[in-house]
């Protein structure tokens, strides 16, 4: 129960404050929502891609593997939030984003 009232109070601040950022040190990063279907994740690629450069996940990039649409989606919805300064509802994507505070990077695919 606290951890459900610590995480509403977060979610509370966060939206008076505008931005998830919770201190110098602590960073959030924009994913895809496990439960997205491969339509939501097509529309994602196809909004966020023109705005943001997503050759960090073309064929032999640091993100291409594991190739599919979750991941490249999830690297795509990061980027274009990050370029909107990380605030939360640049990581809406029609309820298909997920703000986490842990970061998704993997071996050499940095999040940033």
């Amino acid at each position: 129960m606290a951890k459900l009232i610590l995480t509403l109070l977060f979610l509370l601040l966060s939206y008076f404050s505008g931005s998830l950022t919770l201190g110098d040190d602590q960073k959030t990063w924009c994913v895809a929502r496990p439960s997205s279907d491969e339509n939501a994740l097509e529309q994602n690629l196809n909004f966020a891609c023109p705005i943001v450069n997503c050759n960090i996940f073309n064929e032999g990039g640091p993100c291409f593997l594991p190739n599919n649409s979750m991941n490249h989606a999830s690297i795509a919805m990061n980027l274009y939030y990050r370029s909107k300064g990380s605030q939360f509802w640049d990581c809406s994507f029609g309820n298909s984003g997920l703000v986490v505070l842990t970061d998704p990077s993997y071996g050499s695919c940095i999040y940033g």
